[in-house]
């Protein structure tokens, strides 16, 4: 098991970031990838939780520990995979994810992807009470986009990634056509209106 790495930011995708360290260049999924787009030839350094299956090892990268502690409680549901977790924790929204848990808020639950009412019962069920406090992701991205808006086009398809429909994210960049930001402002941006 690994519990963090250190190494050279080499390139970013929809789904996952890839650091090089010793010679190896090793793919990490990460909730919202181009909130490490300041960082490309950087070093980095990325918290760890490697899921092992039959047919895949899969590391899960995450900014800081607190981030870690919130997707290792959410797996830790019956129901809740490692890609729904990263989902629910690319939301930025960790102070309401607990506030929904502590106050039984099913609704709120319900709007992540892949989460229904069962689900989000057992969340409520198994979670409730267990954060101490609501981590906050303190990064943010400065650099501002290029014409043609290619950061609202990778934020879209980085939020395909997490599962998302195609039809909710077409209203989604409607809204933000003409505007311009950087790709993990435009994800934060919309995770918060998915969740309203």
């Amino acid at each position: 098991m690994y519990d963090y790495i250190k190494g050279i930011l080499t390139k970013i995708t929809a789904k996952y970031i890839v650091v090089e360290t010793a010679g190896l260049g090793y793919i990490i999924n990460v909730a919202n990838p181009y909130s490490f787009s300041d960082k490309v030839g950087t070093e980095v350094q990325i918290y760890l939780h490697q899921v092992i299956r039959e047919d895949a090892h899969l590391l899960f990268g995450f900014h800081n520990e607190d981030e870690k502690e919130v997707f290792l409680k959410l797996i830790s549901v019956s129901g809740i995979g490692p890609t729904t977790a990263l989902a629910i924790v690319a939301v930025d929204d960790n102070a309401g994810l607990v506030a929904a848990i502590d106050n039984s808020d099913i609704k709120y639950l319900m709007k992540f992807p892949k989460i229904g009412k069962k689900t989000a019962q057992q969340m409520v069920l198994d979670l409730a009470g267990k954060f101490v406090e609501a981590p906050v992701d303190n990064s943010k991205a400065t650099k501002t986009v290029q014409a043609g808006n290619p950061a609202l086009d990778e934020a879209m398809e980085a939020l395909l990634a997490l599962g998302y429909k195609a039809a909710e994210l077409k209203k989604i960049k409607a809204f933000f056509e003409g505007t311009t930001d950087t790709a993990e402002n435009y994800i934060k941006s919309a995770l918060k209106m998915l969740m309203k």
